[in-house]
């Protein structure tokens, strides 16, 4: 990944107490996200939903759901917009705020959604928000990757600070589904405990 290009985002959260930062992309999405939340709760686990306006929309009582259970909001555009394949960066900054417009609670939180965004997007952005990457990408989106390759992957990568990448979206449900509940049952036993960014 770009660090070096983009030294102003939040890559990873320096710290050495054991605490990992869970992010979801993608939701809200009925049954998916529910799921997540339930898997959150049975470890007393927070995370940081980066939302999409357009699901926010769709799905309201998904979104309140979240709100509900005390984890983060994050501002992940309205139409899951690609920086580098939107040349308007007029468009691309009025895509982030309608879809600030539609979340239920103001949030200073925006990941670029594939984690693509051009540094004339950005700029007017910082001033505002708090760009978010991560340092750990699971790859559940990926369908060539297998579960346990994701678990294994996320479970080497992952460390005190941490800022891991997961996905509440039918695309990533396979992989996601078996990687959440037994890195949540690793890291737990470990004393690591999981908050919002």
């Amino acid at each position: 990944m770009f660090r070096w290009y983009y030294p102003d985002f939040v890559w990873k959260i320096p710290t050495t107490e054991p605490v990992i930062y869970l992010t979801f992309d993608d939701g809200p999405i009925p049954d998916v996200t529910d799921w997540v939340l339930q898997q959150l709760k049975i470890y007393d686990a927070k995370a940081t939903f980066f939302c999409i306006g357009d699901n926010v929309v769709k799905n309201p009582n998904v979104m309140q759901r979240v709100l509900d259970a005390g984890h983060g909001i994050g501002n992940h555009t309205h139409n899951h917009l690609n920086g580098w394949k939107t040349a308007d960066n007029a468009l691309y900054y009025n895509n982030v705020q309608r879809c600030q417009q539609v979340l239920p609670v103001q949030t200073n939180l925006f990941r670029p959604p594939y984690g693509r965004i051009k540094l004339g997007q950005a700029a007017p952005l910082l001033p505002d928000y708090k760009i978010v990457m991560w340092d750990v990408l699971t790859g559940d989106f990926e369908r060539y990757l297998s579960p346990e390759h994701c678990l294994q992957k996320t479970l080497k990568y992952t460390q005190a600070g941490s800022i891991v990448v997961m996905h509440d979206s039918q695309k990533a449900w396979h992989n996601m589904s078996y990687v959440l509940p037994r890195m949540l049952a690793h890291f737990t036993e470990r004393g690591f405990r999981f908050e919002v960014l």
